[in-house]
Parts: C-alpha cells; sequence; structure tokens
C-alpha cells in the first residue's frame, strides 16, 4: 500500500521532462524489467537550479523521481550528493519494502548526474556510490 504523499506524485508529477543542455545528466534502470530513469539538472555556482526526469516505471520509481527533483533543486551540488534512497523514502512517507529499490534508482541517478556535470563542466571525475546490482530484478 503506498502512502498518500506516493500517491500524489505519482498523480501530479513534479518537474517532468528534459533540460536542453543540461550541465548533468544521469540514467540508471533496467529496461528489461520496465524501470529506467533519466534525471537532468542545470547548475549555476554549484547549485541545482533546475532538475528534470523522464522516468519509464512503476507508480513508485515516477513518485521517487518526482522526490528527488523537490529534494534537490536550490541545493548545493555537494549537498545533493549526500541525498539518500531513505531520504527520498522518508520524504514520500515510506515505501513498501519490494519498492525501496525505486528510491536507490532515483539517488543513483541524481548522483550520476552530479557526477557528469563535474566531469563536463569542471573536468574532475568523482566517485559516486550507485547500486547497479539494485536496479535489476
Amino acid at each position: 500500500m503506498y502512502s498518500p504523499i506516493v500517491m500524489d506524485h505519482f498523480k501530479n508529477p513534479r518537474n517532468v521532462g528534459v533540460i536542453e543542455n543540461a550541465d548533468g545528466v544521469g540514467t540508471v534502470g533496467n529496461p528489461v524489467c520496465g524501470d529506467l530513469m533519466t534525471v537532468y539538472i542545470k547548475v549555476e555556482n554549484d547549485i541545482i537550479v533546475d532538475v528534470k526526469f523522464q522516468t519509464f516505471g512503476c507508480a513508485a520509481a515516477i513518485a521517487t523521481s518526482s522526490m528527488i527533483t523537490e529534494l534537490a533543486k536550490g541545493k548545493h551540488v555537494d549537498e545533493a550528493l549526500k541525498i539518500t534512497r531513505q531520504n527520498v523514502a522518508d520524504n514520500l512517507g515510506g515505501l513498501p519494502p519490494v519498492k525501496m529499490h525505486c528510491s536507490n534508482l532515483a539517488a543513483d541517478a541524481l548522483h550520476l548526474a552530479i557526477k557528469d556535470y563535474y566531469k563536463r563542466k569542471k573536468g574532475i571525475d568523482i566517485e559516486v556510490e550507485v547500486h547497479p546490482e539494485e536496479h535489476e530484478h
């Protein structure tokens, strides 16, 4: 059973779409199982000024994508790197255990977008923690 917050973000997802000329892009998921998520970020002075997503997946995948955009917007990129899957799930009022991997997808996609930003704009290859094994189910 999904929380009312999950249902709200599923029915009314925030920040859906693509950012043309994004400063960072991160894609995670497994197209075989159906969950595929891309996060786009626009950054000014290391602050995430815009973030959008495209997600192909279940209600939880869409809700976690929507929530990660709200959590990341306005944050310094280093602060946004600290957003965890538990933060995403907690802000959604919880997720069923079988759907926790969806919050991991959202956090990983954001982290990969920030990694891409650092590489493109600063020439720095940073390490980010992603969990590709949890994207396969």
